[in-house]
């Protein structure tokens, strides 16, 4: 089992939803910042939120995912079983992560930069109703390389979304280019990774599945958090 240490949130005031623009706009600094997103307190907030113990894995305890540990993971599973996902694409992929990991899915807005940041994944933080979250490239941590040509036609299509993740206190938010919606997916149809998974892609990904007509990549919602939670430090 992984062992977390303090998993606890990092308390700050987050003022401008009293005294902000989105509370009474009471605030004197309004006179002089005119908006919360220039002023330096909520620039110290986000970079506090940044700097939140992260939790301290194993990567030993981690089960190797090759084909026979994943056939033998679901020998047993009954037929007919389903797991819900919510598919959605990023650049070139499909990709799936298991419904109840999400907590809402979001307009595209600002993405607020950070000093100082210390992986290239962290793309900032974003506003999701009042709460400062940590906005991550899934494509970055994943290895994804897009190729353009393919994008400038897919781009006519888009509808990009922000996606709002959570485990147990842990939340964060990563962006998409389209959203398909809630899907069941039949275990029996699960596969083992292909071997042409980049290293990265492929210690993220539970498995693979058809699904009109192409491959969606199922990733571990575990593993991925695991991820989120090192790119912080």
């Amino acid at each position: 089992m992984i062992d977390y240490h303090d998993t606890s949130t990092v308390a700050f005031d987050d003022c401008w939803n009293r005294i902000g623009v989105r509370g009474d706009s009471s605030c004197e600094r309004l006179v002089e910042y005119v908006r919360c997103l220039n002023c330096p307190v909520f620039e110290a907030g986000a970079a506090k939120l940044l700097k939140r113990p992260i939790p301290l894995v194993d990567l030993a305890q981690h089960e190797a995912r090759t084909p026979q540990a994943y056939q033998h993971q679901h020998r047993h599973d009954p037929q007919g079983a389903t797991e819900s996902f919510l598919i959605f694409r990023i650049g070139d992929e499909w990709l799936a992560l298991p419904t109840a990991i999400f907590k809402r899915i979001v307009q595209t807005r600002p993405i607020h930069s950070v000093p100082h940041r210390q992986h290239r994944a962290v793309l900032g933080v974003v506003n999701v109703q009042g709460e400062l979250l940590v906005c991550l490239s899934l494509a970055h941590l994943l290895g994804f390389e897009s190729d353009s040509a393919a994008r400038d036609d897919k781009a006519r299509h888009e509808m990009p979304r922000l996606l709002v993740i959570s485990r147990a206190e842990e939340h964060a938010v990563f962006p998409v280019d389209q959203v398909d919606g809630v899907h069941r997916i039949a275990v029996g149809s699960f596969r083992a990774p292909p071997a042409t998974l980049s290293q990265a892609a492929a210690a993220h990904t539970r498995a693979v599945a058809p699904w009109r007509g192409i491959s969606v990549g199922l990733l571990d919602a575990d593993a991925l958090f695991d991820t989120l939670n090192r790119s912080l430090g």
